[in-house]
């Protein structure tokens, strides 16, 4: 190597010496000028929790890694929902309403979440359900319970056939197809019709078992009679009712459709608060009414041989009904009292809901709240009352909020307006 070449290789060397120390000085200034700014935040945060008196422990968690595992699954997300004062009409009554948040059970949105679950697991435990074997759960249902079950059944590993009247809101099934369920919708007709939806439901069922060419077996999930349902609220609404009032309650009110949420609390409920008064709302056209007041199961637009169909004569979806269910019946001698609701002044709670409280609540929910409004102006002002927001407008609006009609700019409204004279 000749003497010019070799005075290149120095060179090089050289240089490359230098710019590695250079880069070694910035990056210890600069890590150097990081430790400062995080002592002297350090030193501002003591200094600052000094001031107001609070000892401050400071210390890096960026490394740290929980003991206690995520919550497994959209399962995890059913229960314990919140319970708020509903503003308006606890300042317009005097007495303490509380709204049971149903609707932010996150696999469904609804209180039929708590159900769907507690029918699975039961399934599953008895061994009629194998994950991802092909078995699949039928039921029949107006829509919620399907779209609880549809959601649950796609985290667990299962298919969902859901039976359900052709005049229900058309955001139902939309919504269920969107799920991955199978739909099937229905003529309306009396549970005493073989294509009743719940009939339909059990049949389209026993089809699947019975067929050798299809995977699986068919489960009808029977939220009506199946006291899995009851059992979903006696275990997990009543209780957490209890825990967020501190077990001080003057009244529970709930609507009935397959009854297991009213059944469920009040069976809860009731030997832990003896006064509590436990009080039905029900809509228009509905039999169940007459039969708490009454002990006789009719309603006064039906004459007999005219009952057509399950689902009574109401824009409301979700509760009343014409007969009594098993679970129903298990908490019936527990409800002290039955309040009639109409369409009209459903229609106008829930208007009052979006204009004074921004709640944007469903048809059984605005049913809850005007039977909770007419126990609160009956017990009077001081008394602390319960109901439930079953699931969100958004569910009903082709059919109950297209009645109902947009919000303008009316806050003047009282609730004279809102309820009919009785």
């Amino acid at each position: 190597m000749d003497g010019k070449m070799r005075l290149c290789l120095v060179a090089a060397f050289a240089t490359g010496v230098v710019v590695t120390l250079g880069l070694q000085s910035v990056t210890s200034s600069s890590t150097r000028r990081e430790n400062l700014h995080r002592r002297n935040s350090r030193t501002t945060l003591r200094r600052l929790f000094q001031a107001i008196g609070e000892d401050l422990v400071l210390r890096d968690n960026t490394m740290d890694r929980s003991k206690t595992p995520a919550p497994e699954g959209i399962e995890s997300c059913i229960g314990n929902t919140p319970l708020f004062r509903i503003k308006s009409l606890s300042d317009a009554t005097g007495c303490e309403i509380l709204a049971k948040a149903e609707f932010l059970n996150g696999a469904g949105n609804s209180p039929k979440d708590r159900v769907a679950l507690n029918i699975i697991r039961e399934a599953e435990s008895q061994g009629l359900l194998t994950p991802y074997s092909g078995d699949m759960i039928y039921e029949g249902t107006v829509g919620s319970t399907g779209i609880s079950l549809a959601a649950i059944c796609r985290a667990r590993g299962y298919l969902a056939h859901i039976c359900m009247p052709d005049d229900q809101a058309t955001e139902k099934s939309d919504l269920l197809l969107k799920l991955g369920a199978e739909v099937e919708r229905v003529r309306p007709a009396s549970i005493v019709d073989r294509n009743q939806f719940v009939n339909k439901a059990r049949a389209r069922a026993l089809e699947h078992t019975q067929d050798p060419q299809r995977p699986g077996r068919g489960v009808f999930a029977d939220q009506f009679e199946n006291e899995a349902n009851w059992k979903a609220h006696f275990g997990g609404t009543g209780p957490e009712i209890f825990r967020q009032t501190e077990g001080t309650l003057d009244a529970f009110v709930s609507g009935a459709g397959t009854g297991g949420t009213i059944s469920g609390v009040a069976l809860f409920l009731k030997p832990r608060l003896p006064n509590l008064k436990v009080i039905l709302a029900d809509p228009q056209g509905s039999g169940l009414f007459n039969k708490i007041k009454y002990g006789v199961m009719f309603d006064p637009k039906e004459r007999e041989g005219t009952r057509r169909r399950h689902q009574v004569d109401t824009i409301v979806e979700g509760i009343g009904i014409n007969r009594v269910t098993i679970n129903l019946e298990a908490g019936r001698g527990l409800i002290d009292d039955a309040i009639r609701v109409t369409d009209r002044e459903a229609l106008a709670m829930a208007r009052w809901l979006v204009e004074k409280d921004g709640i944007f609540a469903g048809s059984s929910s605005a049913v809850n709240c005007v039977a909770a409004t007419r126990v609160a102006q009956k017990l009077g002002p001081g008394h602390r009352i319960v109901t439930v927001l079953c699931d969100s407008g958004t569910r009903h609006l082709s059919k109950f909020w297209a009645k109902a009609g947009s919000i303008g700019g009316n806050v003047d409204i009282t609730l004279d307006n809102v309820l009919q004279p009785q």
